[in-house]
């Protein structure tokens, strides 16, 4: 991760971090600005979550590929842990999930990097969906097997077998992409869009918000948040186009757009989970941000779809 490109763009990034931090200390040491203080707050605690965030990140893309996977592998262990702890789980479900969690999940991650998309492409959506499906079965207790056994199954492919896909850029064979920091900055430009979508998203809904999504599970996704969050990130997407090797100008812009609406959905659908549990985050874990899937819902949803976008613009077959 050491070519200028990459640098630039990790280094615009902890500049913008920083002038937010700024302006964060800013406003606290002066709440005469007219601002609630409560926002203030949590502008603030979010910063302070995101530099975290930002820092494990970045010291994994330094560290390297094997780094990154087992980083992505390790949130994945957590967001599991955190979406099957949500609902209560029976003794008969226990040894399934035993083998969901300390056989499937770093197994899945190791044929990610060993870059086996033949495999990795099919193991958890069949051959772990059957073996969950089979091994509850032999557990004997049958009551809300259907329940029981699609929690788990939407657990292990949404926060394992979804989010593996961004990690999986890192060994695409890309265009001109060099020894590898053209990966690392495709798997950057991704999680700078999703989270930068997320922002404005909240942003516009604060601003321009009128019409809500769905008000029973948000309320504070309308569709003028949609269409700006789509809009806001599709413009950064243009502009950090030389970040992505694979893209010409209009193929990022289009990448940006649908990474937005993409992670919309992601975050709708988790918010949907969260209110049929009756909770408001997935955990604590995060300072500010509740938990690490209340962070990565967005990712799940759009890492699949940019990872083969990516392979229709560039025509790789993995």
């Amino acid at each position: 991760m050491t070519d200028n490109r990459t640098i630039a763009l990790v280094a615009g990034v902890l500049v913008l971090l920083t002038a937010a931090t700024a302006v964060g200390q800013f406003l606290k040491r002066h709440p005469d600005r007219g601002l609630d203080p409560a926002a203030v707050r949590t502008f603030n605690s979010r910063l302070r979550g995101w530099w975290i965030l930002c820092t494990v990140l970045a010291a994994a893309f330094w560290l390297g590929t094997t780094a990154t996977v087992v980083l992505f592998g390790l949130v994945s262990f957590w967001a599991l842990r955190e979406f099957i702890t949500l609902t209560p789980t029976r003794k008969g479900d226990h040894r399934a999930l035993f083998w969901v969690f300390f056989a499937f999940t770093p197994l899945h991650y190791v044929l990610v990097g060993l870059d086996r998309y033949d495999v990795f492409s099919v193991f958890l959506p069949v051959y772990a969906t059957l073996f969950v499906l089979a091994r509850v079965a032999f557990a004997g207790d049958y009551k809300r097997f259907l329940e029981r056994t699609a929690k788990i199954q939407a657990g292990l492919v949404v926060c394992v077998y979804c989010l593996s896909f961004a990690p999986a850029l890192l060994a695409l064979p890309l265009p001109g992409a060099g020894k590898g920091g053209g990966n690392f900055r495709l798997l950057f430009f991704l999680i700078l869009l999703v989270q930068f979508a997320d922002c404005m998203q909240y942003v516009w809904s604060r601003m321009l918000g009128q019409r809500l999504v769905a008000p029973s599970v948000s309320s504070n996704r309308t569709w003028e948040g949609l269409l700006g969050s789509a809009t806001s990130t599709s413009l950064l997407a243009a502009a950090l186009w030389w970040a992505a090797p694979p893209f010409q100008l209009w193929q990022a812009t289009l990448a940006g757009f649908v990474v937005a609406v993409m992670g919309f959905a992601g975050g709708m659908t988790m918010s949907a989970i969260k209110r049929d549990r009756g909770v408001k985050d997935y955990g604590t874990l995060v300072v500010g941000h509740g938990g690490v899937l209340d962070r990565i819902d967005s990712m799940c949803f759009a890492a699949p779809v940019f990872y083969h976008i990516t392979l229709l613009v560039t025509g790789i077959r993995p």
